[in-house]
């Protein structure tokens, strides 16, 4: 082991023999009492020097040996101690794409605060290449999230849309200028390509990843250029996904609202047609609504603020991103929405529904979600 104080994490002393590493209340720990030799220890701490030689310079400054086993069992305790040699071959393969890893470092610092146990922040970080993403849409938000989603190192994100890119659809961090015309598809693909840290994975290390084959569908992310499709989304297109036990996350802006979720667990959250049943047992005009507002061809583009729409964007893709590394991020069963022009984000939880087929109704939350996620295991290696 080469302890590293997480130097994501600012130092500072509150008092003479107290430090306080981090600044925001959600990530900040305070150690202390902490004497000058072992404040000097703390500097140390560097991801340079082995426990051999930490001994050895604790000896020099008049620290018996032990006190550095104690000092590094103690600050790793409180999730303030890396490693930066850890968390096998997949970590060891990412540090040797030097050019991907400096892309990526903001990126692995944060893991480094979120994720407590040395290592688990690289290991989290090389895991996201061998992961599959789809992005249903490709307009304001939907091209935002793919372009997201692959500069932050997850291995294969596709995108789906018809058509050609229109004026409308072009957004800082999404489809450029120049793609207007082209093939939505192509256009957003180049995206993707463009914004990836690295290369994508070659098809040997995409089947090796899922243990042969083709790899299996991480997550859906559905952002229509629509916003509608978002807001009231038709359990049928969500039919598949159920079967196969893809997980799908909701995103867009409908009119001058923002949604970001649910996020769809098949079998253990609430899916499009709870929501739907849901509704209408709240509202018995609901279906009559529903049926005019997907019917007959709209001949106007759609309301979409371009700064609601990249702010949905950046949300939906940290929500992904939480899910793909293993957390359940408060889409799980819920909806977040802001309004313009106040922008208060507020959340609907999203129930199951007892006659709904998704099966989702009548299990206990642990039940609902213990099989999500990416194994610890399976991200080490």
């Amino acid at each position: 082991m080469h302890p590293m104080v997480k130097p994501a994490l600012r130092r500072a002393w509150r008092e003479r023999q107290t430090v306080q590493f981090g600044v925001t209340p959600a990530h900040a720990v305070v150690v202390g009492p902490v004497d000058t030799a072992t404040g000097a220890l703390i500097e140390l701490l560097d991801g340079t020097r082995g426990l051999p030689l930490l001994r050895e310079e604790a000896r020099a400054i008049g620290l018996p040996e032990k006190q550095v086993d104690l000092l590094v069992n103690r600050l790793t305790s409180a999730g303030l101690i890396d490693d930066p040699l850890a968390a096998g071959p997949a970590a060891a393969a990412l540090r040797k794409r030097a050019g991907a890893l400096d892309r990526l470092r903001p990126d692995l610092a944060s893991l480094s605060v979120i994720h407590p146990e040395p290592g688990d922040g690289i290991r989290r970080l090389a895991a996201r290449r061998a992961m599959r993403v789809q992005v249903r849409g490709a307009g304001r938000v939907g091209a935002t999230v793919a372009a997201v989603l692959s500069a932050s190192g997850v291995g294969r994100v596709e995108v789906l849309d018809g058509g050609c890119v229109e004026p409308w659809d072009v957004a800082p961090g999404g489809l450029p200028a120049e793609s207007v015309g082209e093939r939505r598809d192509t256009a957003a693909r180049q995206l993707v390509r463009r914004s990836a840290p690295d290369r994508p994975p070659r098809a040997a290390e995409s089947t090796a990843a899922s243990g042969g084959g083709e790899p299996g569908l991480s997550l859906v992310v559905v952002a229509p250029r629509d916003g509608l499709a978002a807001y009231a989304p038709d359990p049928a297109t969500a039919e598949g996904w159920i079967t196969t036990g893809t997980p799908h996350l909701y995103s867009g802006v409908v009119e001058a609202t923002g949604i970001v979720g649910p996020l769809v667990l098949p079998g253990g959250t609430a899916c499009a047609g709870c929501m739907e049943l849901g509704r209408a047992e709240r509202d018995p005009g609901r279906p009559r609504l529903l049926a005019q507002w997907r019917s007959g061809r709209r001949g106007t583009v759609p309301a979409c603020d371009i700064a609601l729409a990249t702010a949905v964007a950046g949300m939906t893709a940290a929500h992904a991103l939480s899910f793909l590394d293993g957390e359940l991020p408060a889409s799980m069963g819920s909806r977040w929405e802001a309004s313009l022009p106040l922008l208060d984000w507020r959340s609907e939880r999203i129930t199951p529904h007892l006659d709904c087929l998704c099966s989702a109704d009548g299990k206990s939350e642990r039940e609902h979600t213990s099989g999500f996620g990416p194994p610890h295991d399976t991200m080490a290696g």
